[in-house]
């Protein structure tokens, strides 16, 4: 007799909850779908307009999770959940919620920050916890900063508000610091002369800052040269490799002893 009070208890919420059930699920799956269709929409008119980068991660994040937020809350609605037990539940758990965001809600503020003060912005390279990459894309609540041995970082820009951030490709070009050292029976002048050239015509090295080279300190068992040359900021890691194996080979063929060959 249970049993049948049950299936009969089941067969009544079925016939009152089922469809509403049924249509709820159906709006959010058309919902979810409707809404990714508009995110690339918006991306590609953002993209045809020329918005900024940073600007655009940061809408396009934010308005996706609204959207989501307010299409979850019109299927309980449909569903029929009680939107008073919904707010009980909110305000039961709002002291811990807000505990338990008040980190988010920091890197939500500071992602604004960055978009108006602009530190960086996408596409810019910069050095943080220690590690330089590029800024691929500034979301809501974090940054995406891929390094240059192909590394993703996920920085909360609560983090990059706080602390120090190096913007190294901001000016548009870096000094290249190189010291090499030669022993004290090689002329300095012809060590200079050859470092010099090599440097007048390397395509990698800019004309304008003027380029430094002398003697940048001097040892019991010879000196150092050092050199200090200006190229674009992008790049900074393969033009460095590039001016030391350009140096390295001129410096050999110019008949000049290396030390250790």
């Amino acid at each position: 007799m249970n049993i049948d009070k049950f299936y009969d208890h089941v067969y009544d919420w079925l016939i009152r909850f089922g469809p509403k059930f049924l249509v709820g699920l159906l709006v959010l799956f058309v919902g979810l779908w409707l809404i990714n269709m508009l995110m690339r929409w918006s991306r590609s008119g953002m993209q045809k307009k020329k918005v900024d980068a940073s600007v655009k991660s940061f809408i396009l994040s934010l308005v996706a999770v609204a959207l989501r937020v307010l299409l979850i809350l019109g299927v309980m609605q449909i569903m029929g959940i009680e939107m008073t037990l919904f707010t009980a539940l909110v305000g039961a758990f709002g002291v811990a919620a807000g505990l338990a965001l008040s980190g988010t809600l920091q890197n939500f503020a500071s992602g604004v920050l960055i978009l108006l003060l602009k530190p960086f912005k996408v596409g810019e390279n910069i050095t943080t916890a220690g590690m330089e990459g590029t800024v691929t894309s500034i979301q809501i609540f974090y940054t995406i900063v891929e390094t240059f041995d192909n590394r993703v970082l996920i920085v909360p820009n609560g983090q990059l508000s706080n602390q120090m951030i190096i913007n190294t490709s901001r000016k548009g070009t870096r000094r290249l610091d190189i010291n090499l050292k030669f022993p004290n029976n090689i002329d300095v002048k012809r060590v200079k002369s050859v470092i010099e050239k090599s440097l007048d015509e390397s395509k990698h090295c800019l004309k304008s800052p003027e380029k430094r080279v002398g003697m940048g300190e001097i040892q019991s068992d010879g000196y150092i040269m050092a050199v200090s040359v200006w190229v674009n900021a992008h790049g900074f890691q393969d033009t460095k490799l590039a001016v030391q194996e350009t140096l390295f080979e001129d410096i050999k063929s110019s008949g000049i002893k290396i030390p250790g060959l």
